[in-house]
């Protein structure tokens, strides 16, 4: 009897074989919604990535805290150029938030409808479990999770470009 590697490669099995490559890369945009997590993906960008985006929510520049928010001024790049949260979205497959723990996430909640609206999936990496007690961890998954279709605590900032390159960034 034939092993099923062994099956597969028969002549009779190769006509049920699709030579085309893979479906097209998925477009990923990485949001930080804080500053530490802003200087994470910052680091992370610097390698070539094929097919991921990376941006900074605005909402945790206190320079823009007290002015009136237009979907416009929601991002902005790592250059510092605004971007518009509703094209943004609309581009992406996969949208991939980065949180520190105990840090403000509001963000989330904007971010995370803009997404639901456009049916784009949301992961949510959560870093800096380890610096920040139980309570403010606890707290920032509360804020977190609605907007999370996976929601992840990660041990280290070098777990983010590994989530990535399996998520197919």
């Amino acid at each position: 009897m034939l092993s099923e590697s062994a099956r597969m490669t028969t002549a009779a099995q190769a006509r049920f074989r699709i030579d085309a490559p893979n479906s097209k890369p998925r477009a990923v945009k990485v949001i930080a919604l804080d500053r530490q997590s802003a200087r994470a993906i910052k680091q992370l960008s610097e390698p070539p990535w094929r097919n991921a985006t990376f941006l900074t929510a605005s909402s945790f520049d206190s320079a823009l805290r007290n002015e009136a928010f237009t979907v416009s001024g929601w991002l902005s790049d790592l250059a510092g150029r605004t971007k518009n949260l509703i094209e943004e979205v609309g581009s992406a497959d996969l949208l991939v938030m980065v949180a520190t723990a105990g840090e403000d996430a509001q963000a989330a909640s904007i971010i995370g409808d803009a997404c639901l609206a456009n049916r784009v999936m949301t992961t949510v990496l959560v870093l800096g479990s380890e610096a920040h007690t139980e309570e403010a961890l606890a707290r920032s998954l509360a804020t977190l999770r609605p907007y999370a279709r996976m929601l992840v605590i990660a041990k280290s900032d070098d777990y983010i470009a590994d989530m990535l390159m399996a998520l197919r960034a």
